[in-house]
């Protein structure tokens, strides 16, 4: 598939700069995939379509303050610092913001400016920004007083309240960014949805700062997919297999979900010869998924999806169009731009069914 086929005109006054409130209250594009049909309906609404023995799978994944400030030593030049992902033996990667940061770079840590007892120093360097950094204790027990939760590029307004850009069921430490579908939940219409008979499983995958890279490359399949961590316990690979077993429907909140329910399912294949098992589609996973889902990808798991309106030229937006076509999702991407929808990661949701 060329890239060009991504692409789309947003006007910048739909890029949202700040959320809904309360969440709920977003607007709701219903994309009806068997008859082509959109409907335009408010998120509280979208217990009309579920049903009793759905099961939704949340990415439970918290964000972390992954956002820090430092000064170089001895020099003092300043610089911003963008955590991406542990390496253990209190060794980070992360994007580095400043000149002439280079291997042997030693950087003191602040806070309100201020120096701290804390240094990294850049210990090797990576494509794009990357550095690997060192750091001289154990960074973690820190990051609540020197870090800042970071916010996608395109937003420009701070957050009055930093857990606007968590889900309320967030828990896991370890995204550099929101899994946002799962933005719109409160806790009131999670447990309105468990009246309902609908019920609530929770996966982990740490969202990346790649998710936010557009593809380069003419085509897609030229594009190398970034990695993340995730993990589908045992327990809830259970509960998936059952609701298959049972015809209930299994509902991804967001592209982090899918990833992880399909990268299990492949996983499930692997120990399967004769193909996917029809009473355990899916195997527990835990490590890194590189998954890269585009157009003629098979889905063996998730039956519906819940997304917000994805960047042009993104993985994403492949992976919207591989779940319901690419003539439907730009048909629903034009209405959703008639109609002033909000876009990206404070933006509107959209229901595919």
């Amino acid at each position: 598939m060329k890239t060009a086929e991504l692409e789309y005109t947003l006007p910048e006054a739909l890029i949202a700069q700040e959320p809904v409130e309360p969440r709920d209250h977003s607007r709701l594009l219903v994309v009806h995939r068997d008859t082509g049909e959109l409907e335009h309906r408010i998120f509280y609404e979208i217990g009309d379509y579920l049903r009793p023995g759905d099961l939704l799978v949340a990415n439970e994944s918290r964000v972390i303050p992954a956002r820090l400030f430092g000064q170089k030593h001895p020099s003092g030049g300043r610089v911003e610092i963008l955590l991406l992902r542990p390496l253990g033996d209190h060794r980070w990667r992360a994007l580095v913001g400043g000149a002439r940061t280079r291997i042997g770079t030693r950087i003191r840590m602040l806070s309100n400016s201020e120096p701290v007892d804390l240094e990294a120093e850049v210990v090797d360097m990576g494509e794009r920004g990357e550095r690997v950094l060192a750091f001289s204790e154990a960074l973690q027990p820190h990051l609540d007083t020197l870090g800042h939760v970071p916010l996608p590029p395109y937003i420009h307004r701070p957050l009055d309240d930093p857990e606007r850009y968590q889900t309320v069921y967030s828990r896991a430490p370890g995204s550099a960014a929101a899994p946002t579908a799962g933005l719109h939940f409160t806790p009131e219409l999670l447990f309105a949805l468990r009246d309902q008979g609908v019920r609530l499983a929770f996966v982990t995958l740490h969202v990346g700062l790649d998710t936010f890279r557009p593809v380069v490359e003419d085509s897609l399949e030229a594009h190398e997919i970034h990695r993340e961590w995730a993990y589908l316990s045992p327990e809830v690979a259970a509960q998936i297999n059952q609701t298959k077993v049972m015809g209930g429907r299994v509902i991804a909140i967001g592209t982090t979900s899918t990833r992880v329910l399909e990268t299990a399912a492949r996983q499930g294949l692997l120990q399967t010869p004769d193909g996917m098992c029809p009473w355990r589609p899916l195997s527990p996973f835990e490590g890194f998924t590189d998954l890269y889902i585009t157009p003629g990808f098979q889905f063996r798991i998730v039956d519906v999806l819940i997304t917000n309106f994805h960047l042009p030229k993104s993985t994403l937006l492949a992976l919207v169009m591989a779940f319901s076509g690419a003539d439907l999702i730009r048909k629903a991407y034009a209405e959703a731009i008639e109609c002033r929808y909000r876009f990206f990661s404070f933006g509107d949701a959209c229901l595919m069914v």
